[in-house]
């Protein structure tokens, strides 16, 4: 542990945690889905498929006896690139965090690396990003597996004992604590409106549950720069 920070390295999920676009892709899902016959909700994208790579849509299709045609990932992205270019929006408070944030940071997620590199454009945080960025198809397993999380600590010389987590899913919070990790879960994106997404992240293992990016530095002071308050 360097210094007197409390962490060496901080990972950022992507989706739900610094852009606010698990409701926009979810519906997206549901919408190529049902173009192919099969009828899900959000309740299932969310309890089956959030946090997870894309792999997982054609293995729950699978599981229900339905198998997805080979260009379902191809129409799914130009969907979702169509959708986030139009309408997806950065976690409030978010872009503040990156400035001001004196630990190293990265950013791990189940999604591929064009559609990450596409969301923090679109919602303006790519220069907080610049090339640590990880992705699932950097490892051989997702999340819930510790692969990726490792495999960013590891690229960013970090322990994973002296690595912080930032989390929205119940996968990517089980990912964090198998890796061997502190993991906060984050509930401010619009998907967790109505749902009760601290007792489930807390379920899941999560150290801290927290719903609103203006409180990062409430949870360790030591975390931000002074001027961002």
């Amino acid at each position: 542990m360097q210094g007197t920070h409390p962490y060496d390295l901080i990972i950022f999920d992507c989706d739900g945690v610094l852009v606010d676009s698990e409701l926009l892709s979810g519906q997206v899902v549901i919408d190529c889905l049902r173009q192919q016959g099969i009828k899900v909700d959000l309740d299932t994208v969310f309890d089956k498929l959030l946090g997870q790579s894309p792999v997982a849509i054609a293995e729950y299709c699978a599981q229900s006896g339905r198998a997805l045609p080979d260009d379902f990932y191809a129409q799914l992205q130009t969907s979702l690139r169509a959708t986030f270019t139009a309408a997806l929006k950065p976690i409030p408070g978010a872009a503040r965090v990156l400035k001001y944030l004196r630990v190293p940071y990265c950013v791990a997620s189940s999604s591929n690396l064009v559609r990450i590199e596409h969301s923090l454009r679109v919602c303006g945080l790519s220069n907080f990003a610049d090339s640590r960025v990880f992705s699932a198809e950097m490892v051989r397993r997702g999340k819930p597996a510790p692969d990726l999380f490792l495999h960013a600590a590891a690229g960013m010389s970090a322990a994973p004992g002296d690595t912080l987590v930032i989390e929205d899913s119940v996968n990517g919070v089980r990912a964090g604590k198998a890796a061997g990790m502190t993991v906060w879960g984050f509930v401010g994106g619009s998907h967790y409106a109505g749902r009760d997404g601290q007792a489930l992240l807390t379920a899941a293992g999560a150290d801290r549950v927290f719903d609103r990016m203006d409180d990062f530095d409430l949870r360790e002071a030591r975390l931000l720069d002074h001027a961002a308050r």
